[in-house]
């Protein structure tokens, strides 16, 4: 019976070693402002609706309005979070997707950017190298 229990004990302990953390998530969510007035609602009332689970940023100006959503330890993608619904002011529920212009995963997007610098990087000091191996006497 002793040697059950540390089994399971090992077992767990090796579980939970070789567990992968969730990392958080940054989406970024454009609208467009006519939409939005076409709809009777607002991008404050859609960033509230997002605030009280997650932490939120807003963005207005002269370009789009943009919501930048937080959310730590998510294994979803732009996709899921455009399948989220948005209560509009006439007691109305419509997909993310349909009122806004464009969902962005930042993550993704981030380290797509970064393994293209790298290889950019990468490229720029082998020529560097071959410029250096060619005029060498």
């Amino acid at each position: 019976m002793k040697s059950i229990g540390i089994l399971v004990f090992t077992l767990f302990l090796s579980l939970a070693a070789m567990a992968e953390e969730t990392e958080s998530k940054t989406f970024l969510v454009i609208f467009k402002s006519k939409e939005l007035k076409s709809l009777n609602t607002s991008l404050k009332d859609i960033q509230s609706q997002f605030s009280s689970v997650y932490k939120t940023r807003s963005y207005s100006g002269n370009s789009e309005l943009a919501l930048i959503i937080d959310i730590p330890n998510c294994e979803f993608d732009a996709c899921f979070l455009g399948q989220v619904l948005v209560s509009l002011d006439q007691g109305e529920e419509i997909r993310l997707q349909e009122i806004a212009f464009r969902l962005i995963d930042m993550t993704a997007n981030q380290k797509s950017l970064d393994n293209y610098v790298t290889a950019f990087e990468d490229s720029q000091k082998k020529e560097k190298n071959d410029k250096r191996n060619t005029t060498a006497p």
